[in-house]
């Protein structure tokens, strides 16, 4: 395993982080306890240290089965990143908490489904930016901190993107963004890494396989069923990036080179990319991800 330092942060994490959305029920299935285990058992075994969660992958569900196995090991060996803002009703279904109001019950139950005493990366997660410019919340943040509640600060930047997050990240005690970014979207090279180069911000790059897409392993024309995330993209859009998919694999993919493995290490080759979050389903899928660094040349 390779390890950088998160932004300003000192904190040394794997490039290869454990994603964990999948663990909340939304990605088609769902997940006991023995199966979270089994995965971050691997992931330890890999090297790898850091897991990202969210206050709503479930309601804390994901958060719950990642404490459960942090009572039983060793917690200091894990960075452990989460986020606020979203209450879970449901399927693909939240309500927006971004209030100053919100934020102390919303740390508290993610501190208690973790089962630690502080988070050590609590992310804004994808707020708009209406959202962000509230000083009220990000004083009761600074406040929490001091506490000692968490650690560091970070950004997980919505999806539809916000360069003036990434601007004025510095201007809230923030150290870390996390971004959508892989080689189907690499919107970030010119949005937020410039800013994160100027401000010794780190980035997390989450989605990197976008969704799956990227492992090579669907052919155009592939449906997804509603009970998963990917049921919900547009279908237009979603062939357009199969096509692509296909000829990234065949003019830019090394022969015998997983594209799952090659995708990762695409976002690594960046310096300016801390790590890469990719979700994961099983054991063999977390010793694939932690295999890309072997494509590295650092």
């Amino acid at each position: 395993m390779r390890y950088r330092t998160l932004g300003s942060t000192g904190l040394h994490v794997s490039v290869i982080g454990v994603g964990t959305w999948q663990f909340g029920g939304e990605w088609g299935r769902n997940f006991s306890q023995g199966e979270v285990d089994a995965i971050l058992d691997a992931a330890a075994l890999a090297g790898i240290n850091l897991i990202d969660t969210a206050e709503c992958y479930g309601d804390h569900l994901s958060e719950k089965l990642i404490g459960d196995y942090l009572k039983r090991h060793d917690r200091s060996r894990w960075i452990v990143a989460s986020k606020f803002g979203h209450r879970f009703n449901g399927f693909m279904n939240r309500d927006d908490q971004f209030s100053a109001d919100h934020l102390t019950p919303q740390l508290e139950a993610s501190l208690r489904a973790l089962g630690v005493e502080a988070i050590d990366l609590y992310q804004f997660h994808s707020g708009s930016d209406q959202d962000f410019q509230n000083p009220a919340l990000w004083d009761l943040l600074v406040h929490q901190q001091r506490a000692g509640r968490f650690r560091h600060l970070g950004i997980s930047i919505l999806g539809k993107g916000s360069e003036l997050q990434a601007r004025q990240a510095r201007t809230v005690h923030v150290e870390a963004l996390q971004v959508i970014y892989s080689r189907l979207d690499r919107r970030p090279e010119q949005l937020y890494f410039p800013h994160a180069e100027r401000d010794n911000l780190g980035i997390l790059a989450r989605v990197p396989l976008a969704s799956g897409l990227l492992s090579g392993k669907y052919q155009p024309g592939v449906t997804f069923p509603s009970s998963e995330v990917r049921g919900t993209f547009d279908p237009q859009k979603l062939k357009a990036d199969l096509l692509e998919v296909e000829r990234i694999k065949t003019t830019e993919v090394p022969p015998g080179v997983p594209m799952a493995q090659w995708a990762l290490a695409w976002c690594l080759k960046n310096p300016v990319v801390t790590a890469v979050i990719p979700g994961c389903k099983d054991p063999a899928q977390v010793n694939s991800n932690a295999a890309a660094v072997n494509l590295l040349s650092e």
